[in-house]
């Protein structure tokens, strides 16, 4: 089965697609991983989409579906893949279909409310790169990681500002892409508002509409 990923940062994508990859047995695509691991090993496709990087321009969309092609044809997407990152826009949707079928596409939602929680109570640690939430998964000792002992601390893209301007920006530009699959009898709604203990039963409201997709 092959499935599209939308939602806004810190709406617990993360976390019920570490749940899909597991229970499918299928891989996840990550577009900026896919850029990184074409960086380091210095493919062609890599090579040219560093020159824009570099540059500090945007990688164009033919350059990114050329890459997508390249690793859909690996062996284990065979039995589908769970992409997130792409498409972004309708343009990119509309190219994206042109090279590969897309089954079902879930859209992550959850309240502003609940997202800025998320987004600014969490803490990286500078070290290992854990993270901690300092009301939900609060580490044993204040600012400190309970792996490693590093130094916990608040990126600057999660402060309460910033992610408003992301969530604002990220309904701009996606909005219209999830009209898009809407209107192709595509996209799915999955409330991601709840809290984590209550993962079972979105869990279980993903596993209906997949059950429905086949």
């Amino acid at each position: 089965m092959n499935i599209i990923i939308l939602g806004a940062p810190g709406v617990g994508k993360g976390t019920y697609t570490d749940f899909l990859i597991e229970d499918l047995q299928i891989p996840h695509i990550s577009t900026g991983q896919m850029f990184r691991d074409n960086f380091k090993l210095g493919t062609p496709l890599g090579i040219t989409a560093k020159g824009y990087t570099d540059k500090g321009q945007l990688v164009p969309d033919e350059l990114t579906i050329e890459m997508l092609k390249a690793r859909l044809e690996q062996p284990d997407t065979k039995m589908g893949y769970i992409l997130d990152g792409f498409p972004r826009t309708i343009p990119q949707a509309e190219a994206f279909a042109k090279i590969a079928k897309v089954d079902v596409v879930l859209n992550f939602t959850a309240p502003e409310a609940v997202i800025l929680d998320r987004l600014s109570g969490r803490r990286t640690c500078r070290k290992c790169g854990a993270i901690y939430h300092i009301r939900n998964i609060p580490p044993k000792q204040a600012g400190i990681c309970d792996k490693c002992g590093g130094e916990l601390y608040q990126r600057d893209d999660e402060k309460e500002g910033v992610v408003k301007a992301r969530l604002l920006e990220y309904e701009k530009k996606t909005a219209p892409l999830v009209g898009y699959y809407k209107r192709l009898g595509l996209l799915h709604e999955v409330d991601s508002g709840s809290p984590i203990s209550e993962k079972d039963r979105v869990i279980g409201s993903i596993k209906k509409i997949l059950g429905s997709a086949h």
